[in-house]
């Protein structure tokens, strides 16, 4: 079964082997509003922890989308090009922006599971 694991940043990536899949949290889709544009990154591209990866943009705002971890751009969720409002919709499903090929699984050590961020959320209101 996947792991979930969850950024200060509200940025969510599941785990299965060596890839992991990111998106954003309900949390965040909530606080953006309606979804009108996502930029993600292009294939083969190397990314950083903590540092922007992807763009979403919304009626209210644009914000960036931080990697959750260092690796290899491995495939994009092009759909979201032509349907963005699916973050609304499924924001951790449907919704997920791209695939990273770890390069350090001690990386996830650094982020939340999913009780521990329930529990950040909370801390927000």
């Amino acid at each position: 079964m996947a792991e979930v694991w969850y950024t200060d940043e509200h940025e969510w990536i599941r785990v299965e082997g060596d890839v992991g899949t990111v998106g954003i949290t309900e949390y965040a889709q909530e606080q953006l509003g309606d979804v009108v544009f996502v930029e993600l990154p292009d294939k083969g591209r190397k990314v950083e922890k903590g540092k922007d990866m992807a763009v979403v943009e919304s009626v209210k705002a644009a914000s960036e989308v931080y990697a959750p971890v260092s690796g290899e751009i491995v495939d994009t969720n092009a759909a979201l090009l032509d349907d963005p409002a699916t973050v609304n919709a499924d924001a951790a499903g449907k919704g997920w922006f791209c695939k990273i090929r770890l390069a350090d699984k001690s990386q996830l050590d650094g982020l939340m599971d999913e009780a521990a961020y329930k529990k950040f959320i909370e801390g927000l209101s």
